[in-house]
């Protein structure tokens, strides 16, 4: 779909239709939370640098110069050309933050007060102002002017530790999982401050108060490590690699089929009987030290053997009927080409079909969270850099004239 010809589904403006956002951040965590926030109606305002834009343009598999994830990560949103080390580009970010709802940046902690853009400076102008700041370490502590990327971040929260088979190296995840994790940790954020904004309207702050949000990629990762803490702080146990199996927990694993893998969760008690009777193992299902958590963990390597053998000699499809028919959760690992043809991601949505700047049609992923009465949806293709500057300069009284002299110094 273009930006002129929106989809039925966008005939919802969304729930935050009306909020104003200006976009400072560049690559993952920051863009990600502000395209999550224009997924839902919100108009994001991408400040990018004339010539490159985002760096994200140009990562991964690209299409004429695009790359094809940009199409993803800057959907909904408008894109602003302006060069931040000029002052009078400076000028402008401080023009657009006096009428926006919110500022999200991922800048390195001091480089946004260098520019006298600070929250202090900003909010002095608009006190209602709310401000996502996702940095590596966060913008106080004594790591704060470290660079931080989120690979780093996930080794520091505790994520890369456990992600091996136990005695090899830990592996990365597969996909830039710290920095998404920070960015929905700040979509949350900025959701609760604007819900504190509008409690706290009062005849001398009429619209409300703003503030800070402060996410640390390590700290959106640590955020997500379940009980990895206070094992240690109770018992001095340092939960190492298991690889595919869940420790503590069985039987949770995935087990090799004649022509692929299948994950099984067969950890609830009602749930191992069933997948006990489903690969003919009822002694197994009937043996009352098995009949709670802690006694499958003592004997995780019998039960394991005795769903691996009952699996190898059978294709997946096989298997997961069998499983199915049991109520056992359990399946396949998706590659895109699986996601690309499964029924039910196409039957929720989830494969949405749009048209790039440079004609090229292809599938995304679809909206989420799913609302059912203010749903979000992809209103208009990602941006050519620069597409719509000078729109976005003309509503804040930018005039042609003065266009042309700031296209002419390189501002824009």
């Amino acid at each position: 779909m273009s930006a002129q010809a929106p989809s039925p589904a966008s005939a919802h403006p969304g729930p935050l239709a009306g909020l104003k956002v200006l976009e400072l951040g560049q690559l993952i965590a920051g863009p990600f939370a502000a395209k999550t926030l224009a997924d839902f109606g919100a108009d994001v305002i991408k400040v990018e640098p004339p010539g490159s834009g985002d760096p994200l343009r140009q990562w991964r598999l690209v299409h004429e110069g695009t790359s094809v994830w940009w199409e993803v990560q800057s959907r909904n949103k408008r894109s602003l050309a302006l060069d931040l080390k000029q002052p009078e580009a400076r000028d402008i970010v401080r023009r657009l933050a006096a009428e926006s709802d919110v500022l999200v940046e991922n800048f390195k902690p001091g480089v946004m007060e260098a520019w006298d853009l600070g929250y202090e400076t900003l909010s002095a102008a608009n006190p209602g102002l709310v401000m996502l700041r996702i940095s590596g370490y966060g913008q106080t502590g004594p790591y704060k002017d470290r660079p931080g990327f989120g690979v780093v971040a996930e080794a520091m929260g505790g994520l890369r530790h456990l992600t091996a088979e136990p005695g090899r190296v830990p592996v990365r995840v597969g996909v830039s999982i710290g920095d998404t994790l920070a960015s929905l940790h700040g979509v949350i954020g900025i959701l609760m401050a604007l819900q504190h904004r509008h409690a706290s309207v009062s005849a001398d702050a009429p619209k409300g108060r703003g503030q800070v949000i402060d996410v640390a990629l390590y700290e959106a990762v640590f955020n997500c490590m379940e009980s990895l803490l206070p094992e240690y702080s109770a018992f001095g146990t340092v939960r190492e690699p298991a690889g595919s199996a869940l420790p503590g927990i069985a039987p949770s694993n995935a087990y090799a089929c004649r022509d692929g893998w299948v994950l099984v969760a067969g950890n609830g008690d009602s749930i191992f009987k069933r997948l006990m009777a489903a690969i003919g193992r009822d002694d197994l299902g009937r043996d009352p030290a098995l009949a709670g958590n802690a006694g499958r963990v003592a004997r995780v390597a019998e039960i394991d053997a005795a769903i691996g053998d009952w699996a190898a000699p059978r294709r997946v499809a096989e298997v997961l009927d069998a499983l199915h028919a049991a109520h056992v959760p359990a399946g396949r690992i998706y590659t895109a080409r699986d996601i690309a043809d499964d029924p039910h991601y196409r039957a929720r949505g989830m494969l949405q079909r749009v048209t790039t700047a440079l004609g090229l049609s292809l599938e995304t992923p679809g909206i989420v969270p799913k609302l059912s009465a203010t749903p979000g949806s992809i209103r208009r293709r990602a941006p050519s850099l620069g597409e719509d500057s000078d729109a976005v300069l003309r509503e804040i009284g930018v005039t042609p004239e003065q266009l042309a002299a700031l296209r002419e110094r390189g501002v824009l």
